[in-house]
């Protein structure tokens, strides 16, 4: 299941502009934290608020920062007429998820009331950002890049029809740039629900399988050859013109997605991406106490174009510097390793990835948990929250250690995970039934309503189908199609790339494939039969250990004989296998059952 919140459209909008060439004054405004008062402040000095958006790792922020914030005239108008409030996203998921189409950077201007009057995305110039100051100073009144927001109802349906289903499909293969490869006309990237969906949805399109071996192979530029990681998009609708920044939800994405394309195809090129993110997830990205880190920067110097220096090789760049590492420990971030770490260790066996993300896993439930089951983003130095995402994040990383393990105590953490979002972030939408889950807990004095984001409802969405699945819960049931009625509402999801809607949509209306491996957990043909299990090549899958000492399978529907040797039970499209016994009889009847697969 792909992870990352940024929803694909949102990359579209990243740091896209050519800066400014002279020297600017090192002057900086006057920078105020984001509360929940700036807008009472706001009307008692009658000031307009600007929101500087971005993060640590962003090239055109530090651009913005260097430049245009540096400019008299813009540091005049901001004195006068403003109160200039900078966040960073990564730290503030409940602002990121608002505005997450619009950067980053993104620039956001409104009314002491906390209307929006404006919203811009990626780098402005400084002249250009005088004069939308000096226009919104002169009339004070929203423009027309403020819209309406979603409906305020919850739709009829829960699922979509088989006509949007196919409509769906058809815009997946229209936005293709069959060319250059890509989903991006401009920025190209790794389009993680995509070449799963096409991955998974061979049989339906004869051009799926082009599309995702086009985009899994072009995207092997972006691999760094020294450090390795991935960089976020290469620009300008090539592949040869990177953003260095190496940010974790694009290092899990492709982690994941190089791990599964691997185990389909078998080509070693694919292999060894997965392990060059691996390599840098380890070498750059790990505390000392086992947890991940959030990302490095693009940039060594910040504002200045960094080609050269990651052309040089090892030596050469620490000669040089490094670039910086953004040292906060988010629970979301790190639920993204895991869940990647623990897929990597399904298909490859490596010991030191699933001990990697036990050991981060470990570390957030001490460190990050809270009462009734969820997670707080960043501990003590939260400026709000909490937030679904990270809830979100943890759930679906325990629920794969539960599902590479077998582990039980895993399975408990993801339901009680699902439970607490359940309470604490109530429906998006009013109706019977109602739709989505909002994005933040809901605070009577907060300067905004909450709201719910729709990459995290998705992703919710197969999280919780998942669950239900392995608990035999009614409570994960309504979760995951509260999340699916909220994306499949056509306003939420006409402007978007289809692929992770068609993925949770079919999803919701089919059994994964079941594996239950029967037989002692200290026997080593059970365990051979359970890492045969957890290696098959499909994202949508449910693999059970029954130990009988445990007692029965949570939410086990059927009782599985004792035989005198261990035995796998395999059943999918509703047919299930006799006994399997040996590994490799169990590989085989999986790869019967799922052609056709990809060359």
């Amino acid at each position: 299941m792909p992870r990352f919140v940024l929803s694909a459209l949102a990359l579209f909008f990243f740091c896209g502009a050519t800066p400014a060439a002279e020297p600017a004054p090192e002057a900086q405004p006057l920078w105020l934290e984001w509360s929940n008062q700036i807008f009472e402040r706001a009307q008692k000095e009658h000031k307009l608020v600007l929101l500087d958006l971005g993060t640590g790792w962003c090239h055109w922020c530090h651009v913005m920062e260097k430049e245009t914030y540096a400019n008299p005239d813009v540091l005049k108008l901001l004195a006068e007429n403003f109160l200039a409030v900078k966040v960073d996203a990564d730290k503030r998921p409940d602002l990121a998820n608002r505005y997450e189409d619009y950067g980053w950077p993104a620039t956001i201007l409104f009314d002491s009331k906390g209307q929006e009057l404006a919203k811009r995305r990626g780098y402005i110039p400084p002249l250009k950002m005088a004069a939308m100051l000096d226009a919104f100073v002169k009339d004070p009144t929203p423009g027309p890049s403020v819209t309406g927001g979603p409906p305020s109802a919850a739709p009829a349906k829960s699922a979509l029809g088989a006509e949007e289903v196919k409509a769906l499909e058809a815009s997946l293969v229209e936005r293709y740039d069959f060319e250059n490869g890509g989903w991006g006309r401009v920025h190209k990237y790794l389009y993680a629900e995509g070449v799963e969906y096409c991955l998974s949805a061979i049989a339906s399109n004869p051009k799926f399988e082009a599309m995702a071996q086009q985009n899994l192979d072009k995207n092997l530029v972006l691999i760094d050859p020294t450090w390795g990681g991935v960089y976020q998009y290469s620009d300008g609708g090539v592949w040869e013109n990177p953003h260095f920044e190496k940010i974790m939800s694009q290092q899990a994405a492709n982690l994941r997605l190089y791990t599964l394309a691997y185990a389909q195809t078998r080509n070693e090129h694919y292999l060894k991406a997965a392990q060059d993110v691996r390599k840098f997830l380890k070498s750059f990205l790990t505390s000392s106490d086992g947890a991940f880190f959030v990302s490095m920067d693009a940039d060594v110097v910040p504002g200045e174009h960094s080609g050269e220096y990651f052309a040089l090789d090892d030596a050469g760049r620490r000669k040089v510097g490094m670039p910086r590492v953004d040292k906060n420990l988010y629970a979301r971030e790190n639920g993204w390793a895991i869940e990647a770490l623990c897929e990597f260790y399904a298909v490859t066996a490596d010991e030191t990835a699933l001990s990697d993300a036990k050991r981060a896993a470990e570390w957030i439930v001490k460190q990050r948990v809270l009462g009734g089951g969820g997670f707080a983003h960043g501990g003590e130095l939260d400026p709000a929250g909490p937030y679904l995402g990270d809830s979100l994040a943890m759930g679906q990383a325990f629920l794969a250690l539960y599902s590479v393990t077998g582990e039980r105590a895993w399975l408990t953490r993801a339901e009680a995970a699902a439970n607490f979002i359940a309470a604490k972030f109530p429906a998006a939408l009013a109706g019977e039934p109602p739709a989505g889950f909002v994005s933040e807990a809901v605070k009577a004095d907060a300067p905004f309503k909450a709201a719910a984001n729709y990459d995290e409802n998705l992703n919710l969405a197969r999280f919780a189908n998942l669950l239900a699945h392995y608990t035999g819960k009614e409570a994960a049931k309504k979760i995951a199609a509260q999340a699916l009625r909220f994306v499949s509402i056509p306003e939420m999801y006409v402007r978007r790339h289809s692929a992770g809607l068609l993925l949770a949509q079919r999803e919701l209306a089919n059994e994964p494939l079941h594996v239950v491996v029967v037989g002692k957990k200290d026997e080593a043909n059970a365990r051979a039969l359970f890492m045969a299990a957890v290696a098959i090549p499909r994202m949508y899958k449910q693999v059970e250990w029954y130990d009988a000492k445990e007692g029965t399978l949570p939410g086990a529907d059927l009782e599985y004989p004792q035989l005198d040797q261990p035995a796998a039970y395999l059943c999918v499209d509703g047919r299930c296998s006799a006994p399997l016994d040996k590994p490799e009889d169990l590989t085989k009847r999986v790869a019967e059952l799922l052609a056709p697969k990809l060359k």
